[in-house]
């Protein structure tokens, strides 16, 4: 990543379409698997709605994100919500998170495969994972075009295969979405 993404990035956070739409499905299905108390990571944290959520939950949370303005967003959010949240504009492709820091990290819709080792190597033992992204197969035209963005059929599981899985969904054209 570089500056120009962090412009980017900024440009969409400014609109309304990337403002937060609520903690995603993946940690809101699986909230009991959580620790009572750690370190909780928000990978690509955006607006910060997993970032609250995992807060709200007990965790010391760390939400990282090339977006000053979705960081700033995320700073007015967690002072209303009276939640402490440690943000870090930080290019995570440049700097990934170091070993052996946290006992959860969540990533939702952000996809670097280049970064998938420093990701494992930051759970701690017993660490959680929560992945939620777009896959090639997907229902409809929400998230990134480029293939490069986009998870093909059980990639997820071949990426982090040195992980126990604990709970998996992967989504794509089956099924009634309505029934969701």
């Amino acid at each position: 990543m570089s500056d120009d993404d962090r412009l980017k990035w900024n440009k969409r956070y400014l609109t309304s379409a990337h403002s937060g739409k609520g903690p995603a499905q993946v940690l809101i299905d699986n909230l009991h698997l959580l620790p009572c108390h750690g370190k909780a990571l928000d990978l690509a944290c955006g607006t910060g709605t997993n970032s609250i959520e995992l807060a709200r939950c007990g965790l010391e949370v760390y939400a990282w994100d090339i977006s000053d303005v979705a960081l700033n967003n995320l700073g007015q959010n967690a002072t209303a919500a009276k939640i402490q949240i440690i943000s870090e504009q930080r290019d995570i492709c440049a700097r990934p998170p170091e070993p052996d820091r946290f006992d959860v990290i969540l990533v939702s819709h952000f996809l670097d495969r280049k970064i998938i080792p420093h990701i494992i190597d930051a759970l701690r033992t017993d660490g959680l994972l929560y992945y939620q992204t777009w896959t090639r197969d997907k229902q409809d035209d929400a998230g990134p075009a480029n293939q490069d963005y986009l998870l093909a059929r059980n990639e997820l599981l071949t990426l982090f295969k040195q992980l126990a899985i604990v709970a998996y969904r992967e989504d794509g054209r089956v099924g009634d979405p309505a029934r969701g």
